[in-house]
């Protein structure tokens, strides 16, 4: 017998704040793109979480946390460090998977997104230990 899922249909505010956040997420790539930067991947999924986007540039490869909020402001407050360490633990995976990337220098980067504004990229928003 399959079991059912206890958590029903999605409340209106998720649904709501998914789409934000693809809307986020593309507008946060199609700017680094006009900057110059190759996506690699989006929404890279790993046992540790997901990475927004990872991108990369020359011999750069960044893995790029997206916010979005309704201020740049609050959007660039709402990294957390617990965030970071996730990011962080994702370049691992994403770097054990791909031995090519190895020789890269690695950046962890920021896009701040708000409706109405310029997406604002943060360029080495936080290292890692």
């Amino acid at each position: 017998m399959a079991r059912r899922s206890k958590a029903g249909p999605p409340r209106p505010e998720r649904v709501a704040a998914f789409g934000l956040g693809l809307s986020a997420e593309s507008r946060a790539a199609a700017y680094l793109v006009a900057k110059g930067y190759r996506i690699a991947a989006r929404r890279f999924r790993t046992p540790f979480g997901e990475v927004d986007i990872v991108a990369r540039r020359g011999r750069v490869l960044v893995f790029v946390e997206v916010k979005a909020r309704s201020t740049l402001d609050a959007a660039a407050e709402a990294l957390r460090v617990r965030q970071q360490r996730r990011i962080a633990d994702a370049a691992a995976f994403w770097l054990s998977l791909n031995p090519h990337d190895a020789g890269s220098d690695i950046r962890f980067d920021a896009m701040l997104v708000a409706p109405g504004k310029i997406p604002r990229h943060i360029q080495a928003a936080f290292e890692t230990e």
